[in-house]
């Protein structure tokens, strides 16, 4: 069976474009958090709590791993950082599990194992 037309590979692509839309997401509100704290915004401001705490569940494991930086109220935080590594780290992870499930021909299975010995692939 080619593995294009495999029953399994459109839940397969759905599946990781739902993973790289919700990293996406989170990524995006772990950089407004950034990008907030290195201006030196407006704590009590609207938008700005809402992004503190909508982002405070992403960034909390990783909170104390580094001092944060300070300069006359801004804030490098190197934890929001560290925290937007990971999480593509392990978004990526997940793909890489949903690819491994992929259906294989017996014929695309052999080539593959064969670059792996080669170091081709």
């Amino acid at each position: 069976m080619d593995s294009y037309n495999s029953p399994t590979t459109k839940p397969l692509y759905r599946g990781t474009q739902i993973v790289w839309y919700i990293l996406g997401f989170v990524e995006i509100l772990l950089l407004f958090r950034f990008v907030l704290k290195l201006l030196a915004a407006n704590s009590g401001a609207g938008f700005t709590k809402l992004i503190y705490g909508i982002t405070n569940i992403f960034a909390a494991p990783f909170i104390s791993v580094f001092r944060m930086t300070k300069v006359e109220g801004s804030v490098f935080e190197w934890t929001t950082l560290l925290a937007m590594f990971v999480y593509f780290i392990v978004a990526w992870g997940i793909i890489k599990i949903f690819l491994m499930s992929k259906t294989v021909s017996t014929p695309e299975a052999a080539v593959k194992l064969n670059d792996q010995e080669t170091g081709t692939s």
